[in-house]
């Protein structure tokens, strides 16, 4: 399974670790009666309770992600709660000029004009800097499309809520590119939750199985 998938022009989601899988869900869901696993038992299992919205034992599977993404993005990531973030902090580190710049698709023939907005505004942080001014003052003339860095520890329960908001077509264009990263994760990861969970519970209409 691969570890990390470039996003947008200059960004990634890697999968720094994944607790459990589909066997810790199928055990913690078996402990209500005590039974026994088996093969065949297990997939129904996972159905089951995929269709009849029991999604609790989903919450014991947990993965913690390494994101690069621009600050506009994270932004709408961070509003998903039920989850732990530890971000790049800019007032304990010197930004470097990496913006997202959208293609043609999306800026038509203003994608020059973004671009050198987002230069003169790099320019004017480094002069502060320069001036002594602090980081976290000079960090202000940032524009969202600015590059940051963050990891993201989140049970698969939650997960599944962030796919069904973020792999949408409605979801805006660069979080779903993200969303659609981590939901190759989720399927590689645990193929027996992630299948159960696009063929029975997924609200969006971009993944398939």
């Amino acid at each position: 399974m691969q570890k990390r998938i470039e996003v947008l022009d200059k960004g990634f989601v890697e999968l720094e670790d994944v607790f459990g899988g589909d066997g810790i869900a199928i055990k913690t869901a078996r402990i209500s009666y005590m039974s026994r696993s088996d093969p065949e038992g297990d997939k129904k299992l996972v159905k089951t309770l995929m269709m009849n919205g029991h999604e609790s034992p989903f919450e014991h599977i947990v993965f913690t992600f390494y994101v690069k993404a621009p600050i506009f993005v994270a932004r709408q990531w961070f509003r998903h709660r039920i989850g732990s973030f530890s971000e790049r902090s800019g007032r304990f580190t010197e930004f470097e000029e990496e913006f997202y710049v959208p293609d043609k698709t999306r800026a038509g023939e203003k994608v020059e004009s973004m671009r050198t907005a987002m230069h003169n505004a790099f320019e004017t942080y480094k002069s502060l800097l320069k001036s002594g001014i602090k980081r976290e003052v000079a960090r202000m003339v940032l524009p969202m499309s600015l590059y940051t860095q963050w990891y993201w520890t989140v049970n698969a329960r939650s997960l599944m809520n962030f796919l069904n908001l973020r792999t949408d077509k409605h979801a805006q264009y660069e979080i779903r590119e993200y969303a659609m990263a981590i939901a190759k994760f989720f399927s590689e990861s645990c193929p027996l939750t992630y299948d159960a969970f696009v063929r029975y519970a997924y609200k969006g209409n971009v993944l398939e199985v």
